[in-house]
């Protein structure tokens, strides 16, 4: 009997790892709404101060970042622990950092990382929760880059790396 219960826990086992990895290869669609409309899309948070912020305030900046994150996570914490480390080879980037998580929880992300502080980042709420459903956001960071004319160049969709970052924005 106890031969039979590993053999059953084992199966199941194997089928929830075989199920996990097959959520993780779902791919994204191709025509995915920022694959097939290359623009900045339409977006509004409410940003800490209790302003509105939308596409259109993106000031000119040779690229800008859209990055979907959740003050939660450690790969999001991560990627604001880099960025601000980097800060200095990123200044001609412009950061919207996005969540749908509340004011208090998005203003101590902000303020624990020094996000705050830099004059070339904004973060906001989603409350409408348009960026994800735009993005199709399976996890998170996600991070959209634009260049200068606010046309789509790439996305990370579990983040990305400074030195990988650089390297893009370096040849584009």
């Amino acid at each position: 009997m106890k031969k039979i219960t590993i053999l059953i826990l084992a199966v199941l086992f194997l089928g929830a790892l075989n199920y996990a990895a097959a959520q993780e290869n779902i791919p994204v669609r191709p025509d995915a709404p920022y694959l097939t409309n290359k623009n900045i899309p339409a977006f509004n948070l409410l940003l800490i101060d209790g302003k509105n912020f939308t596409q259109n305030n993106i000031p000119d900046f040779k690229y800008t970042l859209i990055i979907y994150f959740s003050p939660d996570c450690g790969h999001c914490q991560h990627e604001a622990t880099e960025m601000v480390k980097n800060i200095d080879s990123l200044k001609h980037v412009y950061f919207v950092w996005a969540c749908s998580r509340s004011i208090p929880e998005l203003k101590a992300f902000s303020e624990k990382y020094g996000l705050n502080a830099l004059p070339n980042v904004v973060c906001g709420q989603d409350q409408h929760y348009s960026i994800p459903s735009y993005y199709q956001v399976k996890y998170t960071p996600f991070v959209a880059v634009y260049d200068n004319r606010k046309q789509f160049v790439k996305a990370y969709e579990m983040g990305v790396e400074i030195p990988e970052l650089l390297k893009l924005i370096g040849t584009h």
